[in-house]
């Protein structure tokens, strides 16, 4: 795809919010050429409105939040993933609140909201930015590269001393029908112990066994179980491509990723544009592949 695209009609996904616990919502609803994604808080006067921008991100702590100097809009990164892997350009989000709901942790429900009601080509080409020198970040253990690569790739490692997890790789070309089989469905992890000092602090009062994998100290705490054994690495993937939006366009990369996480994905965003000769924003033809354009226009 490689023109410009929305949603068909407005949809709602409902639910509670990560942190407070309080009723969420938020509706996807179509929008112009051009306009890129846009956040909207429809219950503040004035009904002010965000984009997801490396330069916006105001906090990365458990889940990435997006901010200015008098409201902000949290835990972006699973509904991202969803319009990014969709490839949706431009799209009005609007919020009952300050909070996205968490609804599963995952991304399953934003995703199946969207399938629902169909992605609309438009008639402006699609705006990319394509690495081409790779770009390091790194803070002790926790590694993030991005490279030049023809498409959207992920791979992403992890490495938790805990018998459930241990270490963990997932290796992923980002298109809509590899993240609903694959990434789409994979919950958010956390630890009973952290989960009940949160909760005790007033913090994360919407998580429970019903919206995230909980993990004891040698256990799945979740009667269920898990939805793949890896799926600790591929809700870590799911983060990773909601984060990608933060970009501000599509990108043609692939995001290297060791025991990172929103912060470290955040940091990496802004040195790649920080660093002008290591990226050049473009177009695409319509009606190829992505990596047989990019090699008949590029790599020659």
């Amino acid at each position: 795809m490689y023109l410009q695209s929305t949603v068909k009609e407005r949809v709602k996904v409902e639910g509670v919010g990560l942190h407070k616990g309080e009723p969420a919502s938020i509706t996807f609803c179509p929008a112009p050429e051009d306009t890129g994604i846009h956040f909207v808080r429809r219950d503040i006067e004035g009904e002010p409105w965000i984009s997801p921008k490396a330069q916006f991100v105001k906090a990365t702590q458990l889940a990435t939040t997006l901010g200015s100097d008098y409201f902000s809009v949290s835990t972006v990164e699973h509904c991202l993933s969803a319009v990014t892997a969709l490839r949706i350009d431009n799209l009005i989000i609007e919020l009952s609140g300050p909070e996205i709901p968490i609804c599963d942790g995952s991304a399953k429900d934003f995703y199946d909201a969207l399938m629902a009601v169909g992605v609309v080509e438009q008639e402006q080409p699609r705006k990319y930015v394509r690495v081409t020198k790779p770009i390091y970040f790194g803070d002790g253990e926790k590694h993030a590269y991005i490279v030049p690569y023809n498409g959207l790739r992920v791979t992403c490692e992890i490495d938790f001393d805990h018998p459930e997890i241990g270490r963990q790789k997932i290796d992923l070309d980002v298109n809509p029908q590899s993240f609903g089989e694959e990434i789409s469905r994979a919950r958010t992890f956390g630890f009973q112990k952290d989960v009940d000092r949160l909760h005790a602090a007033g913090l994360a009062l919407g998580g429970g066994y019903h919206n995230a994998v909980v993990l004891g100290e040698d256990r799945v705490m979740n009667e269920e179980g898990l939805r793949w054994q890896n799926e600790f690495v591929r809700h870590k993937a799911l983060d990773a491509i909601g984060d990608i939006a933060t970009l501000g366009k599509p990108l043609l990369g692939h995001i290297i990723l060791f025991r990172a996480g929103h912060d470290l994905m955040n940091k990496l965003i802004q040195k790649l544009l920080e660093n002008e000769d290591s990226y050049v924003e473009m177009e695409l033809g319509a009606g190829l592949t992505d990596q047989a354009v990019v090699q008949k226009t590029l790599w020659v």
